[in-house]
């Protein structure tokens, strides 16, 4: 057994990633310590009171389309471990004139709904959510490894290469399918249409129509606590309110795994890293950003299309001309008239999140990198589009400016979600062009956050990865570890 006075290998940062990452060196036998600066665990997957008495927010992520899909969680048997909501409607997109687009569970029902795009939707998502688990395998990991299943990253390149270019309205007759996909692809904060949005739009309306994109019962907190739960059950530790400055600080381990930014990775390796290794993390690129408001409401959204009233998720914006337009304007610098939002009303699957007959609304604005501007007006302006009287309904309100986010999580630089823009060349080289980007070239530390693949999102398959190639190299582990609930 270990020594427990001198760990095997110490994880900085207690997002899901570095969670992830704890978990498996520990799931292999390892000691492992967890450093996490803030008081409280999860990074972007906290959930507290940020309103009003009663009130229980998630502090970035909300709604997990990958809790269901990832790999890792597959493994680690999360939906054995806490209770994760599936809705019937996995997003819905309110359009003007009382209209909406609904995104179901079920493809057919929603082809149903969707007129003369319905055939089109079902051609276009039929093959990729009928092989869920290989879309999710391709996309969720480095993009430079070989596919296992070759035929489906083909279909899955041929649409993104259709809804990436200027072709994207191709197969589209009416106005309701295309803005229901161009809300999903605007997840990415990229401007539209661009092989980056469709990526994104790709693997998360699959997932939609495969698995869901389910809530967790009691916030996203439910998920750190599992992640939590199992590393202090197999001997780790994690210490929180501890700031590290440098490597050095760190007491001896033969593995150091970062889940961080990659400027915060050259600042804390240092000299320990080549000079060209530096200045390519250096030139990472930092994306645009969003800013958050959350409501605390007295009755449910009054929205213009009743049904969405059961919708968990809901893309907000308009026509997919008006959110590109918008976008656009992100992308220039510039904040958008009409800014694309993404709305979750958790309370509709999880009514203990709010006070009987109560709702907890979440909302994000896109907004230039670094917006110091309030986004409370610009989202209740696009909110009353869509929901009008909704102001009537608000308890209280909690606004973060895109500028503050990194004060909620330092890796959120300028408001940027996603650690890193997340466009095609930086999906290649994230943070660097690798078969193994998580393996730095400082002896035995690895980065395991969003700035490697496959990215953004709640799925701790950086983390993961991360650990399995430290367990390899500094280890001499091959095997991944089992991870399933005892």
């Amino acid at each position: 057994m270990p020594d427990s006075g001198a760990p095997d290998a110490i994880v900085v940062g207690a997002g899901p990633n570095g969670l992830a990452a704890a978990v498996t060196l520990a799931r292999a036998g390892l000691q492992v310590e967890v450093l996490e600066r803030e008081a409280t665990i999860g990074g972007g997957a906290r959930t507290g009171a940020l309103t009003a008495p009663g009130f229980l927010h998630d502090v970035c992520s909300a709604v997990h389309p990958m809790a269901l899909a990832s790999e890792f969680f597959q493994r680690f048997g999360l939906e054995r471990r806490i209770e994760l909501a599936v809705p019937e409607i996995s997003y819905a997109h309110p359009l003007d004139d009382a209209r909406a687009a609904i995104a179901y569970r079920d493809l057919d029902r929603t082809a149903e709904g969707l007129g003369r795009d319905g055939r089109a939707w079902r051609g276009f998502f039929g093959p990729l959510s009928q092989r869920a688990d290989a879309v999710a395998a391709f996309t969720g990991d480095s993009l430079l490894r070989v596919p296992t299943e070759p035929g489906v990253a083909l279909r899955f390149g041929m649409r993104a290469l259709e809804q990436g270019t200027p072709l994207w309205n191709l197969r589209f007759a009416e106005d309701r399918a295309p803005a229901l996909l161009t809300g999903v692809a605007a997840h990415s904060i990229l401007p539209l249409p661009s092989l980056g949005t469709a990526g994104a739009a790709l693997m998360l309306g699959s997932t939609a129509h495969a698995r869901g994109w389910p809530v967790p019962i009691g916030g996203s907190q439910a998920i750190v606590d599992a992640l939590a739960a199992d590393l202090l059950a197999h001997g780790g530790t994690i210490r929180t309110g501890v700031e590290v400055a440098s490597l050095d600080e760190l007491p001896r381990s033969r593995a150091v795994l970062l889940d961080v930014t990659p400027r915060a990775l050259d600042r804390l390796a240092g000299s320990r890293l080549p000079e060209a290794y530096r200045r390519r993390l250096r030139a990472y690129r930092i994306g645009n950003a969003a800013a958050k408001v959350d409501l605390a409401l007295d009755g449910p959204v009054p929205w213009a299309v009743p049904e969405l009233a059961q919708a968990p998720t809901l893309h907000l914006g308009g026509s997919r001309a008006q959110i590109a337009a918008a976008e656009h304007e992100v992308a220039q610098g510039r904040h958008a008239d009409r800014p694309y939002l993404l709305v979750a009303q958790p309370s509709v699957l999880d009514p203990g999140r709010a006070p009987a007959g109560s709702h907890a609304l979440w909302t994000y604005a896109h907004v230039p990198r670094g917006s110091t501007l309030d986004p409370t007006e610009m989202v209740l302006r696009q909110l009353e589009r869509f929901a009008p009287g909704v102001r009537d309904r608000i308890v209280a309100v909690a606004a973060r400016p895109a500028a503050d986010m990194a004060s909620e999580n330092p890796n959120y630089l300028g408001g940027d979600i996603a650690n890193g823009l997340p466009d095609l060349r930086q999906l290649l080289a994230r943070p660097v062009l690798a078969r193994e980007p998580w393996r730095t070239p400082a002896r035995g530390v690895y980065l395991s956050s969003a700035a490697t693949p496959p990215g953004p999102g709640v799925h701790g398959m950086a983390g993961w990865r991360a650990a399995l190639s430290a367990l390899r190299h500094e280890f001499g582990i091959r095997a991944s570890p089992d991870l399933s609930p005892a």
